[in-house]
């Protein structure tokens, strides 16, 4: 019984600091759109850590409490709506049900490779995160942020300005962190692979500048995507998208990258 007590209070710690960890990345954004949305610093990413490491009830239960933080953070997002309806309707889908959805972040805990399993763990509640919040659009914020008139396709396409790049981020760094720490151990170590061999500091800079790279590409796609003044999704967006820039960019990572893999690869043949 003792032992349960000790288990129970360090995934309260735990979950206390990756909630704080959450806390704090969520302000770190790349983008804030004007009428909701952002791409942050793969701030969702703790919490699905959480999930991976203790369970998906107890992932859950965080996710929830994560939902709660940010809903109080977000307090001025019920100003736009009037009715008792709409006010309980946004708190439940762009809040509590969208973060209580990082709880499912540790479903593919049993995958052989604990990296792969938490990018599909990431991947999945950023699709269940993001189906929230276009629900939301289409019917709480239609005749709001988003035109009345085929509010659904509006609400798919606002959405997804940020959810894709966040979705990407947070994928990134999840598959990187799982690459190098093993969390599912009861203290988190050094990850080894199925081989026992970890990746070379040169792969993961490798994967690092890519991941960068991709990063910084989609934002500055994506930024352009919605109108300013009226917060619509802008297909047309993209002729002010400055190409050249992403070219360099996605150029140098490219580059820095497979000079990277070379010398990852010359320094496993001296070994």
């Amino acid at each position: 019984m003792e032992n349960n007590n000790v288990s129970r209070v360090k995934m309260l710690v735990e979950s206390a600091v990756m909630l704080a960890i959450a806390t704090v990345l969520s302000f770190l954004k790349l983008i804030d759109l004007p009428y909701g949305g952002s791409v942050t610093i793969a701030s969702m990413l703790p919490i699905i850590i959480i999930s991976y490491r203790h369970g998906i009830r107890w992932g859950l239960l965080t996710g929830f409490v994560y939902g709660i933080i940010q809903q109080l953070l977000g307090l001025n997002t019920l100003s736009w709506v009037s009715t008792w309806q709409s006010v309980v309707a946004v708190i439940m889908l762009d809040y509590i049900l969208a973060f209580a959805m990082l709880g499912f972040g540790g479903l593919f805990r049993k995958n052989n490779s604990q990296p792969l399993g938490i990018l599909w763990g990431a991947l999945l509640v950023c699709v269940l995160r993001y189906i929230c919040h276009v629900i939301s659009g289409a019917t709480v914020w239609a005749g709001l942020s988003i035109p009345t008139n085929a509010a659904l396709i509006y609400s798919f396409g606002y959405n997804a300005t940020y959810m894709i790049p966040e979705t990407i981020v947070t994928m990134i760094v999840g598959y990187y962190l799982g690459s190098i720490l093993d969390f599912r151990r009861d203290r988190v170590r050094p990850y080894r692979g199925s081989k026992g061999s970890v990746l070379s500091i040169f792969q993961w800079l490798a994967g690092l500048v890519l991941a960068a790279g991709l990063t910084a590409d989609t934002v500055l796609v994506f930024s352009k995507l919605q109108n300013a003044e009226s917060g619509d999704f802008d297909i047309t967006g993209l002729t002010a998208v400055n190409w050249t820039v992403i070219g360099i960019i996605s150029a140098v990572a490219v580059a820095a990258a497979a000079i990277l893999f070379l010398l990852a690869a010359r320094k496993k043949k001296a070994e």
